[in-house]
């Protein structure tokens, strides 16, 4: 079966739809898996949870890397070519993380499965491009429902199968599954070549240039980014806490909570929908509000279960509806440039993501949940603090404020 190509009008089946949101939710997954098995990782290497914290944050550091260094490929290659590239040298990267020595080597071995992970971040604007214009914001949602689902269910699924056969086998396993994904994207993805001229040097340069030239691109990427580093401080705490004398759990019930987390992935499509019905601002306010209000909750709670899982739900609603509320603005700037576009603002966004792990990691420490969860609140808050900004320059665009 010889792939669609774009000579022929390509038709976005619900089946197509539907694998979209699955390969997202099966790659991105990748960069999640570390987190409910540091416990098992840290005693596997006889550390502690400081010792083990540059492998969660190296994986959102490679993300953050390949989205900048590959991630604008999409606009000057054909995306297809791009992505079952990527979706081959993930199978390669985990199970080399899954043989890994050392604290050190599986370290590099993350970074470099958080750079393969970013085909989904090809599979997006390939779907954006694709979707009418009509029905972007609520196809884009749905894939991106698959991606939310994979963040919180690959946790699921890491806890459960880390405790019972050990953190390597969840590696192996899921490098035969990358594999197993690429053979698939080969026969259903449609050749979709991009617009960039230029060299590699010039793609570089003129996602660098995307930012310079969109104000929204730039508001949209620090506020995502401080929504997301809020987001990795409290999975980053969430283990050693439950493990911890306060309530004596392992690394099956970190798990559960991404399950339960992934509830709140049902929002992704109704954000889409309320995007482009009320437009992607009202959906940002609610959302960034809703994850201030869960580190309330979740500080309060350092010995009550339910005050976490209902903490989880709040905060991965927020988060969830912040990021489809985000991409509907950047899509909405440049048809030609969205691989550029969602290149930058995804790196911003992980490298939020890896600085809040760091933080929260560090904070932990030193001063335990408590310490960790004001790391969080912080980053949510201060993503508030760069809409109110946005909000008031709107308002009153004399105001003498910083870009």
């Amino acid at each position: 079966m010889n792939p669609p190509t774009e000579s022929a009008p390509f038709q976005m089946s619900r089946g197509f739809i539907l694998l979209m949101a699955f390969t997202c939710g099966a790659a991105v997954a990748n960069i999640y898996y570390n987190q409910p098995m540091l416990g098992l990782i840290a005693r596997n290497f006889a550390t502690d949870a400081a010792g083990v914290a540059a492998v969660p944050t190296a994986t959102q550091l490679g993300y953050a890397a390949g989205l900048l260094l590959l991630g604008p490929l999409g606009d000057r290659y054909d995306r297809r070519r791009v992505i079952l590239a990527l979706a081959a040298a993930l199978s390669m990267t985990l199970f080399a993380t899954a043989a890994a020595p050392s604290v050190a080597w599986l370290a590099a071995c993350s970074f470099a499965v958080g750079m393969s992970a970013t085909l989904v971040q090809q599979v997006i604007p390939l779907v954006a491009h694709l979707a009418p214009e009509q029905r972007r914001g609520r196809i884009v949602g749905s894939v991106m429902s698959g991606l939310l689902l994979g963040i919180l269910c690959g946790r699921f699924v890491a806890g459960l199968v880390g405790a019972e056969f050990g953190w390597r086998t969840m590696f192996a396993a899921s490098a035969v599954a990358a594999a197993l994904l690429g053979s698939v994207l080969a026969r259903a993805l449609p050749q979709l070549h991009g617009h960039a001229q230029g060299s590699y040097a010039d793609l570089l340069r003129s996602t660098l240039a995307q930012a310079a030239r969109h104000r929204t691109l730039r508001e949209a990427a620090l506020g995502g980014a401080l929504l997301f580093g809020a987001f990795s401080a409290f999975w980053v705490a969430l283990t050693p806490l439950l493990e911890s004398a306060a309530f004596h759990l392992d690394a099956r019930v970190a798990g559960v909570f991404g399950l339960i987390g992934a509830a709140g992935a049902l929002i992704a499509p109704l954000a889409g929908r309320w995007s482009d019905r009320r437009g992607p601002i009202a959906v940002l306010g609610a959302a960034i509000g809703a994850v201030v209000l869960s580190f309330g909750v979740f500080y309060a709670s350092a010995h009550s279960l339910l005050g976490l899982v209902v903490g989880t739900l709040v905060m991965d609603l927020g988060i969830q509806a912040a990021l489809i509320a985000n991409q509907a603005r950047i899509f909405a700037l440049d048809p030609h440039a969205r691989s550029r576009i969602n290149a930058f603002f995804m790196t911003i966004y992980f490298l939020g993501g890896a600085l809040g792990a760091w933080g929260s990691s560090h904070a932990w420490v030193r001063g335990g949940w408590h310490a960790a969860m004001l790391v969080g609140g912080a980053f949510a808050l201060g993503a508030g603090l760069v809409r109110l900004v946005a909000a008031l320059r709107r308002e009153r665009p004399g105001l003498p404020l910083p870009d």
